[in-house]
């Protein structure tokens, strides 16, 4: 059992179930695998040992008594620092909160340990889960574990860090402007953003604690190095808020198809607003031939009636609406009287829009979640990048907005790596990423499965197929001990 560290959190709960092995000692190798290897890439940033132990132990004697027991019993994992954990630190990666300590679970962490899992650590984010690169001055910056060079991805990027070096078998994650399918992305994981609104999130930092109001766009969702792995997270986290839980109930369609020969796949795979590198394209079409060898029609040629520039810029404005919410007043009338059209002064001016810009936005993403609907009646899944390239090298220069990539040696703006996580996230679709191939450079290259709304299963589905034409998620190097 020296390699359980790569186990599904599926396995490993039917082996604790079965006495294979003990939720005790699951929790101890995994607590010396961190210890052993995270040093060069910091992705875990607190740990909560003692109760976690305690809830080993009866985790165990549970076992024994022969009690009923949940889904992920026994199985230790770790949590996202932005969801708040009872009894432990949770910073958001903010210095104002370095010693805060929640009295109550976010709603998400909630669901987990009523299904029997073990939250032992905390895994690292940027401040407040403001960006796709992970660092903050509390606990410092998380290295990609396939090149402590370049980031891991944000703002889940300690989440898939842990994921990617064998420290926990499922994450929660958290995505807004693709917070959980950049890392996916980045470091080689998989992870399923939730259609909007099915997947409780209150209790996460942003907004400070106590905040109840759940921003546009957000949704928390299932991290793991298996497609299996993101249906049993999802059915865990799946279910009604705090304000609907009286009457609210959830049944998600079965999965339109169960085999690729099955599935209607459309695949939009590079866009002239947002070109890809010729790296991505490569593996992007090396995985549409292989869908095609296994007996899946792809076609390539397949859009809804709207462009990438559309709906990106629709995603954009509504995008730093949500995350506006901690901006101070006195700084609103300054931004709105930002000047230029670059990308940095287009997302000031949004930042500061009344809320009369923000109802006709939203009209314009109705219509464009309306094109989709249309579209999804004569396919059943749409295949897109996560992001124009790769894993980034680290920059953490300020504002992020003026940073600049390089995508095939053209210099272009940051705010280009979120061209693709715009369709499915301004029309609260859902999307899984799986790893699909390695780029020129040996980094990992995901691809975005989007679905109609709330045909979550469908989009998993598909995962799985496809998970297995790609050969599952690539092992660091610095892993393989």
């Amino acid at each position: 059992m020296t390699d359980l560290h790569w186990w599904s959190a599926h396995d490993l709960a039917a082996a604790i179930r079965g006495r294979e092995i003990s939720a005790s000692e699951a929790l101890a190798h995994q607590v010396e695998r961190i210890e052993r290897l995270d040093g060069p890439i910091n992705s875990v940033v607190q740990w909560d040992l003692d109760r976690a132990r305690l809830a080993a132990i009866a985790a165990d004697e549970a076992v024994a008594s022969g009690d009923d027991l949940g889904p992920l019993h026994g199985v230790p994992i770790t949590i996202k620092d932005s969801f708040q954990t009872e009894g432990c630190i949770t910073t958001s990666g903010a210095p104002e909160l370095a010693e805060f300590v929640p009295d109550e679970d976010a709603a998400p962490v909630a669901r987990l340990r009523d299904a029997g899992a073990i939250p032992f650590a905390k895994t690292n984010l940027p401040i407040f889960a403001g960006d796709i690169q992970t660092f903050n001055d509390v606990y410092g910056t998380t290295n990609n574990p396939h090149d402590p060079e370049r980031t891991p991805g944000g703002s889940s990027g300690g989440s898939a860090a842990a994921l990617a070096m064998g420290f926990t078998a499922l994450e929660l994650g958290s995505d807004i402007g693709g917070s959980i399918r950049v890392p996916a992305h980045y470091s080689g994981v998989s992870g399923h953003k939730p259609s909007y609104g099915i997947v409780p999130a209150h209790g996460q930092i942003p907004g400070m604690p106590g905040t109840l109001t759940q921003a546009d766009l957000a949704v928390a969702g299932p991290m793991a190095r298996s497609v299996g792995d993101l249906e049993l997270g999802l059915d865990v986290l799946i279910g009604p808020d705090r304000w609907n839980a009286p009457a609210w109930r959830i049944e998600l369609p079965p999965s339109r198809a169960d085999s690729l020969g099955e599935l209607r796949i459309g695949a939009w795979l590079d866009d002239p607003h947002c070109p890809v590198d010729a790296s991505t394209r490569r593996v992007l079409d090396e995985l549409v031939a292989r869908i095609e060898q296994a007996g899946g029609r792809v076609d390539t040629e397949a859009r809804p009636a709207f462009t990438l520039e559309k709906v990106d810029r629709v995603f954009r404005d509504l995008l730093m609406a949500a995350l506006a919410g901690g901006t101070p007043p006195s700084r609103l009338d300054e931004l709105a009287a930002t000047a230029g059209d670059s990308a940095a002064d287009r997302a000031k001016r949004s930042t500061a829009m009344r809320h009369r810009e923000w109802l006709a936005h939203n009209e314009r993403r109705l219509q464009i979640r309306e094109r989709w609907r249309e579209f999804f009646e004569k396919y059943d899944v749409m295949l897109l990048p996560v992001q124009p390239r790769g894993a980034i090298p680290h920059d953490h220069s300020m504002p992020q907005w003026e940073r600049t990539v390089e995508i095939d040696g053209v210099e272009r703006p940051y705010l280009d790596l979120f061209g693709w996580t715009g369709p499915a996230g301004a029309a609260y679709l859902p999307a899984t990423v799986v790893p699909a191939g390695l780029g020129d450079d040996g980094l990992p290259i995901g691809v975005q499965i989007v679905g109609p709304y709330l045909h979550d299963r469908t989009t998993l589905r598909t995962a799985a197929s496809i998970s297995e034409l790609a050969d599952g998620c690539p092992k660091p190097t610095i892993a393989r001990s």
